[in-house]
């Protein structure tokens, strides 16, 4: 297997330079254009499919199957992405002409006759659009060679917002990212664009990722992976004598909540949902349900034992890389050890670098004083929390840190009557599901793949659909600009035939007509 050697401060700082350069002409680029490289580069990884998921295959463990349908998801994300890029929606244009400014205030003088102060009426014309930032540096994930990697929903979105990406390959595939980044390439060939667009850089080492992040031309960063890693690049970009923002998706446990009535009538469906989405891929999603609070009854004894029977069933298998199941047994061997957990099944014994699907419980009240139980096991592991009453059950929610989902298993009854533990499960997480499980993440422009800290760095954001092209944007405004002046997307003639807020108003009008 070839060997692939850290990239020195050298490369490195060549790398994020050409990167700088080549962002002066692609910033400038159509978005139409922008939109086409996206499609060449999903063309581009069609043609070396076949090549590609082989290679990933031998690297992650995965099985064929299941690399299959990352990488039809991976070119849905570039093409869909495109689309919307193409659209312009993301800009999110805002005009406010002179006139109508200046009839708003003419209004509130009205209003405000009977007071003596004059009001200085506005006579300015304001224009309101996203740009981009400049190079992205984005740092492939582990668990996804794909969706989350070198052509994953963060260089999309980095690419459809106009900014060069520079890859630090993940060094679990990569080869795999290295035959990625090849058919990037010759879409950047094909599309007449400049080489330094894309750049990929190998590192196991945290200094590769410490020099980029804080390489001075490197204007935001893109991350998939562990709490400690993304917590890492963000404490870094902070240091810098000029901050940039770091769009982290880290640690989340998608605690799932159990309603008594719920749970009684649906015990069996239940434990067979959850016992499917804990064992998905052998626990490594990080929209994983490692927590599942309900309420002592004879309906939660029945689903243990359920969920229990599921899980036995498991047949254990290869985790991504050794170091992944390393860390799995190790956090897995933590949890059990504190007092009060206890195992309620596991799956037969697992040969070396295997993951064995586990399902532990434990009390409400120890759950409540021990911070260790709510680590996230990044695995086939889920930890069953027996809260002695609703009381109980709502302190254990309100415990709980930031997370990328919360789930509730509630009648429509249940949910009207516990108002309190609704409103207090929406303030931790970025995606709230009502009797579903956290696992599955449609790639569409309604998701919201992110969280309060520590499931994300911003919360604001998603690192799921094409709102996620913002990130990698902020905007500009210009003020008393002439139309032939203003960048395209501005104009007055809107030859694009951009949706624009307009005067408050939502249209893909010319401002003439």
């Amino acid at each position: 297997m070839k060997t692939y050697l850290d990239a020195s401060t050298k490369q490195i700082d060549e790398a994020v330079t050409q990167s700088w350069q080549a962002f002066d002409g692609y910033k400038k680029l159509n978005l139409k254009n922008r939109a086409d490289f996206l499609r060449a580069i999903a063309a581009s990884l069609q043609n070396s499919s076949a090549v590609i998921i082989k290679k990933a295959m031998q690297e992650t463990n995965l099985e064929e199957a299941r690399l299959v349908v990352e990488f039809k998801r991976t070119l849905f994300q570039l093409t869909s992405y495109a689309k919307a890029c193409e659209e312009g929606a993301w800009l999110d244009i805002r005009i406010n002409t002179a006139g109508e400014q200046l009839k708003e205030e003419q209004k509130k003088t009205a209003q405000q006759s009977t007071n003596n102060r004059p009001l200085s009426l506005s006579k300015v014309d304001l224009r309101k659009m996203l740009i981009p930032l400049g190079p992205v540096v984005v740092f492939g994930a582990s668990n996804f060679p794909f969706a989350y990697s070198t052509a994953g929903g963060d260089t999309a979105c980095a690419l459809a917002a106009g900014c060069p990406v520079i890859i630090k390959a993940h060094p679990a595939h990569a080869g795999t990212s290295e035959m990625v980044y090849e058919a990037i390439k010759e879409a950047v060939n094909n599309c007449n664009l400049p080489t330094a667009l894309f750049q990929h850089l190998h590192g196991a080492s945290f200094e590769v990722g410490k020099r980029l992040v804080q390489h001075p031309l490197v204007k935001a960063v893109g991350f998939t992976g562990s709490f400690e890693g993304g917590k890492a690049l963000f404490d870094w970009a902070n240091a810098r004598p000029v901050p940039i923002p770091v769009f982290a998706e880290m640690s989340s446990v998608n605690p799932v909540f159990l309603l008594p009535q719920k749970l009684k009538q649906d015990t069996a469906k239940i434990a067979s949902m959850l016992s499917e989405s804990i064992t998905q891929s052998v626990g490594q999603f990080c929209t994983n349900p490692g927590i599942v609070v309900g309420i002592e009854s004879d309906a939660l004894f029945k689903l243990l034992n359920m969920l229990g029977e599921e899980i036995k069933k498991m047949k254990p298998a290869k985790m991504l890389h050794s170091g992944i199941a390393k860390s799995f047994y190790s956090k897995r061997a933590e949890a059990l050890q504190q007092d009060s957990v206890s195992i309620v099944a596991e799956a037969s014994l697992a040969n070396e670098n295997e993951g064995q699907p586990t399902i532990a419980t434990t009390t409400g009240s120890a759950f409540l004083s021990n911070p260790v139980l709510h680590k996230e096991v990044f695995g086939p592991y889920s930890l069953v929390v027996q809260c002695k009453d609703e009381k109980e059950l709502l302190l254990v929610a309100l415990q709980m840190e930031g997370q990328l989902t919360t789930t509730l298993m509630a009648t429509d009854d249940e949910v009207k009557n516990n108002a309190k533990l609704v409103d207090v499960l929406k303030e931790i997480c970025g995606r709230f599901i009502l009797n579903g499980v956290p696992t599955g993440v449609e790639v569409a422009l309604a998701m919201h793949h992110g969280g309060p800290y520590p499931a994300t760095t911003d919360s604001r954001f998603t690192a799921v659909g094409a709102d996620g092209i913002k990130r990698f944007a902020r905007p500009v405004c210009y003020q008393n600009w002439s139309s032939e002046l203003l960048p395209d997307e501005l104009k007055n003639e809107n030859g694009l035939r951009l949706w624009r807020t307009v005067n408050g108003e939502l249209t893909d009008k010319s401002l003439d007509s």
